[in-house]
């Protein structure tokens, strides 16, 4: 989500019907709530004990991944493919929307399909797919682990075992137009109501005349999901608590939720965000639309293009989220590497994985699209702080990031809280009633088996 430049947030809901099917296709682990990951669920039983992938196999592989909206990931590929030219990796770009993506590789799974050999999954699948044992453990031991982000790492475990490897990692900033601020006399909005003050002072400048206020990833998919999880932490409260169990029942997420319903309804978003996706909202950001947009980092390499895409090139900054009364907190996103159970040449795969999710890689990825890397010393580099000013931002907000409910029948999970929080901004029903409906069928979703 679960999300990088390709698949930010893990995007979408699976139908209910892939889901149900899905589940009926699952080990008795499936039910086990992947709270276990961060060493909770004590009562759970483990997974069906899978050893390391088996380092045998070697020929032509295939990296399954969301669609590559940067059209970098196939020269990083060419790179690979030149020095091992009996080891080709094929490039098998997925749809841009990540329910979409989800619903392919669990079909490719159902049917023990050896199509993709790579995946490159939104983290918070890696729990329901090693729960299925559609993906393989991996030798931790042969990865730098130590040099990344402890949670970032973390987000490829399941049961203690690693599963996935971080490609990427990623933290919801908050570009804004430095220029009207300062012309306004404004500053970086730590809170939603200092956001709303500075909206209305831009608004009475010239330049400031049918800019919408605010925008983030509001339309019905995994973006929802990531936007209603960070209003909820950043109003103090939490979608599913240190238990396992949902969680929304509480003031702090009336206010959150209120606070996108609000935003619809005052004007505070523009009508039109209430379908925007990633893409979406950057475009409406590089063309000069918005004042402050949520988006993940990859947006600053593209709005500062100076080929004429971007009217706000040079004219913006980053700042962390804000929340209710102080800054906010970001949901984890980013991508991490899998093998997948049923394919071959497993050999050449985590080799592959070793070279793909390597500093050096995570290095040239940063430079070319701005995606935030996993490794930590990458944020305190000078040369790459001068050229990044927003690592330290991103740096801050990725210490303080927490995932998106982390349940093994994710995709019901996320659909519950997209139906209704959708209901809420839509004005369908109101923010309690959305909230009573979500906290019924989310915990149904957790207790399903």
């Amino acid at each position: 989500m679960s999300s990088s430049q390709i698949s930010r947030t893990g995007a979408g809901a699976p139908a209910t019907g892939q889901a149900r099917t899905a589940r009926r296709a699952r080990a008795a682990a499936a039910a086990l709530l992947a709270t276990a990951l961060a060493g909770c669920g004590a009562n759970s039983s483990k997974p069906s004990d899978n050893s390391p992938a088996e380092s045998s196999g070697r020929g032509p592989i295939t990296l399954a991944t969301g669609k590559d909206t940067t059209g970098t990931i196939q020269g990083q590929l060419d790179r690979w493919n030149k020095k091992h030219p009996d080891e080709k990796v094929k490039l098998v770009e997925l749809p841009e929307s990540a329910d979409q993506q989800r619903q392919q590789f669990i079909q490719n799974a159902q049917t023990k399909s050896d199509a993709y050999t790579v995946l490159n999954l939104d983290p918070i699948w890696v729990a329901e797919f090693a729960a299925n044992q559609w993906i393989d453990e991996l030798p931790a031991k042969d990865f730098p682990l130590d040099k990344m982000l402890p949670a970032v790492v973390k987000t490829g475990e399941y049961f203690g075992k690693q599963y996935a490897i971080p490609f990427n990692t990623n933290a919801g900033l908050l570009f804004y137009r430095k220029d009207l601020l300062d012309k306004a006399g404004a500053q970086p909005p730590t809170t939603w109501k200092a956001m709303k003050a500075a909206c209305a002072k831009v608004e009475k400048l010239p330049e400031g005349k049918g800019i919408g206020c605010y925008a983030g990833q509001f339309d019905k998919y995994e973006g929802l999901t990531v936007n209603f999880s960070e209003a909820v932490t950043s109003a103090g409260g939490t979608v599913v608590d240190a238990k396992g169990k949902a969680a929304v029942d509480s003031e702090a997420a009336k206010k959150g939720l209120r606070f996108l319903a609000d935003g619809f309804k005052d004007g505070t978003f523009p009508k039109e965000a209430s379908t925007y996706q990633e893409e979406d909202g950057r475009r409406a950001f590089q063309a000069g639309k918005l004042l402050f947009h949520r988006q993940w980092p990859y947006q600053w390499a593209l709005a500062n293009a100076k080929d004429g895409s971007s009217k706000v090139a040079g004219k913006f900054g980053v700042a962390p989220l804000p929340g209710l009364d102080g800054p906010g907190k970001s949901s984890l996103g980013g991508l991490d590497l899998a093998v997948s159970k049923f394919a071959k040449n497993k050999a050449t795969a985590l080799d592959f994985i070793k070279f793909f999710s390597s500093e050096q890689n995570a290095r040239t990825n940063l430079k070319a699209t701005s995606a935030a890397p996993p490794y930590t010393a990458l944020y305190d580099e000078p040369t790459l702080r001068e050229r990044f000013p927003y690592l330290a931002t991103l740096k801050q907000s990725l210490n303080s990031a927490t995932p998106r409910p982390v349940v093994v029948q994710y995709g019901d999970a996320t659909a519950a809280i997209q139906e209704s929080a959708a209901a809420a901004i839509g004005g369908k029903k109101s923010v309690d009633d959305a909230l009573a409906e979500m906290q019924r069928n989310l915990s149904a979703a957790i207790a399903e088996k």
